[in-house]
């Protein structure tokens, strides 16, 4: 850290908004040796990293240290200026810049000009950290990381809305299949009833007959991303129609809202989907697929969404940075003779700890070495854990599994990760502790 921040560069800390810039230039010992506030767009900063570069030479320094807060997406904007001038970049953690901005004088107070100046502070104390710089590969897998995090929201929220209310109005709908909503034999067949039932009358579908809304249900069945059909949910769902149990009087209403809200849920699924391809697409480009889905229990689909989220495992120096990067390493809490409770430490970045627990939660009952583990951790005499730390375990040591085969290139070998033969022997990945 100490060849980005030299002492023969002053720092300038950058305050970073929408149409106001703050510049800070001080010295290694915070002393503040010029400001400057800049109306302008976070791209047309480079008047005023000249200004600083010329102030920082005036105070006998040969060039300029930029640190900034990595919010947002002007901080880009700022690495690709500093880089065409030769600068280095450094970022700084916004939860740092809080406290010390609360440390200054005891007070929350906040001020454009005060954050720049705890900035470049913050940067000559060593308090900083270097950006990732991913290349157009990596950054895509990120893009469509984020944008698959939001599909799954979204679609859980239609399936959530969706199932509220047919409880109020036809709760008899949701007992014809013992997962209902996970079911696409369902949700076909509901969204032939809801487009059937005009003004929440339900006999129209009823007068289809058993044939012609089977018919019916295998013909929306493709729209669902299904195949094979499951004749129980939809015989059950059929004769559910008579059911009369629930507000019928608010049935008009309801199920045309419904039926938007299935139409969403489909039309979610369907972008899911596409996107998921897309990301699977960009670890073929990487040259990653057959390496990550050689660990049993992992897909391709969730080893991409943990490296959309992680981005580049190589750009970390071990296995333990990346577990520490997602927040779960483990976190003491003792003192003297007072031992409190371990926890995780809950810091880094949270997409990456439910991805990473996402996958491992699949991997878990798939992986005979991480299933071996779950149960020592959960069975062991001493320092026994509970299932939610146990699980938390395993995300993390298939976090390492996925650093290894990684930055190796070798695929993931179960002698080695178990601890029964060496890495060094077997030139695979080393066994995770």
């Amino acid at each position: 850290m100490r060849e980005l921040v030299p002492s023969t560069s002053a720092v300038v800390g950058l305050d970073l908004a929408d149409r106001t810039q703050v510049a800070a230039v001080v010295d290694h010992d915070a002393r503040v040796l010029a400001r400057r506030v800049a109306h302008c767009r976070a791209w047309q900063v480079e008047a005023l990293l000249d200004w600083a570069l010329e102030q920082a030479r005036l105070a006998g320094f040969s060039s300029v240290t930029v640190a900034c807060e990595a919010t947002g997406h002007r901080w880009r904007v700022v690495e690709k200026l500093t880089a065409e001038r030769g600068l280095a970049l450094v970022c700084v953690q916004s939860v740092l810049v809080w406290r010390a901005r609360e440390r200054e004088d005891l007070t929350w107070d906040k001020s454009d000009p005060k954050d720049a100046m705890i900035i470049a502070r913050l940067a000559t104390q060593l308090h900083c950290y270097e950006p990732e710089r991913s290349d157009e590969t990596w950054s895509r897998l990120r893009h469509l990381g984020a944008r698959r995090s939001r599909l799954i929201e979204e679609s859980v929220a239609c399936g959530h809305q969706l199932r509220e209310l047919l409880e109020c109005v036809w709760p008899a709908a949701l007992e014809t299949a013992k997962h209902p909503l996970e079911s696409v034999t369902w949700c076909a067949a509901m969204t032939v009833v809801l487009g059937k039932a005009a003004g929440g009358d339900l006999s129209p579908v009823r007068r289809m007959g058993p044939d012609r809304f089977l018919a019916a249900v295998r013909r929306e069945l493709v729209s669902w991303g299904g195949q094979r059909i499951c004749l129980r949910i939809v015989r059950a769902l059929f004769a559910a129609l008579g059911d009369v149990v629930g507000l019928v009087r608010h049935r008009y209403g309801a199920f045309e809202r419904a039926g938007f809200v299935a139409d969403d849920w489909r039309a979610t699924r369907a972008g899911l989907a596409e996107v998921e391809a897309r990301m699977v697409g960009v670890l073929d480009e990487l040259e990653l697929t057959g390496l990550v889905t050689s660990i049993p229990g992992l897909s391709a689909v969730g080893a991409a969404a943990v490296l959309a989220e992680s981005g580049d495992p190589a750009r970390f120096t071990s296995a333990r940075a990346l577990v520490k990067h997602a927040g779960l390493c483990p976190r003491d809490n003792s003192s003297g003779s007072h031992r409190g409770r371990g926890r995780l430490s809950g810091r880094g970045r949270p997409g990456l700890r439910v991805a990473a627990w996402r996958a491992g939660w699949g991997a878990q009952h798939a992986n005979p070495v991480l299933a071996a583990r779950y149960a020592h951790l959960t069975r062991r005499e001493h320092n026994r854990l509970n299932r939610g730390q146990a699980r938390a375990a395993c995300a993390a040591t298939l976090l390492r599994w996925i650093h290894g085969v990684a930055v190796r290139r070798v695929p993931w070998d179960a002698d080695i990760a178990a601890g029964t033969r060496s890495a060094a022997r077997g030139g695979g990945i080393a066994a995770a502790a």
